[in-house]
């Protein structure tokens, strides 16, 4: 059986799992605007960019998660 955690320490988890994956989203999506404006073309760069800062967001929510379960 698991031990019992603080709950501020689940409350700090789910806190950087969010902030990761949404500031790794917003990143991607303006990064990508910029480079459409940049480079004259319309919506290339933001979807890739856009999936890319999902990919980056998901992989620092699974280390995340992993670190939390491992109790380091």
């Amino acid at each position: 059986m698991r031990p019992n955690r603080r709950p501020l320490q689940g409350i700090a988890m789910y806190t950087a799992i969010l902030s990761q994956l949404v500031g790794s989203i917003l990143i991607g999506i303006f990064t990508g605007m910029w480079m459409d404006d940049t480079y004259g073309t319309t919506p290339i760069f933001l979807v890739i960019c856009l999936l890319t800062g999902l990919s980056v967001g998901v992989f620092a929510m699974i280390t995340t998660i992993r670190k939390y379960d491992s109790g380091d």
